[in-house]
């Protein structure tokens, strides 16, 4: 092999080990990934998909009609707190949608707004073990243990349902979906409130698949 072929070689051979290297770096670049803080209140878009804008817009409106209803002059006369429980939301949709953190925005809305009090269903148990443990264990003051037979009743109902229709067309998806939310009276069954909320989302993809 003459000097000449050797050093073209040598070249070529150099230059496909350089370009592969920048290619793996640009690979690596590629991979790399960015995290940052965004704005939890801003519009979220990413999908039709059900999400944290349409759950603060069900939360903020719900909580606005019912304080600004005249049923609460039925449900808190005289500047009253009346003590309600939420029952589950029902969803009705065809997603996976985590209503629980519906209820929770709604209560804490509501509980800040010092016009309401609260009662946990969802943790009777966890309260009856433990008043169980002071009166029985012997191990807590009776005097200063808390006494069984002292709780405060909910005297009205919480409760709602999200449903949703989703219709496609071509490259068109739309998405429906309505939220309703009722508050009754524990002893008479009367729905004393009710409102509702409505958001349709549409998504079309480009040409390219964008």
């Amino acid at each position: 092999m003459n000097h000449s072929l050797s050093h073209t070689i040598k070249t070529s051979t150099s230059t496909v080990l350089l370009a592969a290297a920048a290619l793996g770096l640009l690979g690596l670049s590629g991979c790399a990934s960015k995290v940052q803080y965004g704005d939890a209140t801003g519009v979220e878009t990413v999908n039709t998909d059900f999400g944290s804008s349409d759950l603060q817009m069900i939360a903020e409106k719900m909580v606005d009609d019912l304080l600004s209803s005249p049923a609460m002059r039925d449900i808190a006369p005289n500047g009253e707190r009346p003590i309600l429980f939420i029952e589950s939301i029902k969803n009705k949709t065809v997603e996976h949608i985590d209503t629980e953190s519906i209820t929770d925005t709604i209560s804490t809305k509501l509980l800040n707004s010092r016009r309401f009090r609260f009662v946990d269903m969802t943790r009777m148990d966890a309260v009856q073990k433990q008043l169980d443990y002071q009166k029985n264990s012997g191990l807590v003051d009776e005097t200063k243990a808390a006494q069984m037979g002292r709780q405060l009743g909910a005297k009205f109902m919480l409760y709602g349902n999200l449903a949703s229709i989703t219709k496609s067309a071509g490259s068109t998806k739309d998405i429906y979906y309505k939220f309703t939310l009722k508050l009754s009276n524990i002893e008479s069954g009367i729905v004393e409130f009710q409102s509702e909320k409505e958001i349709r989302k549409t998504r079309t993809k480009s040409l390219f698949g964008g």
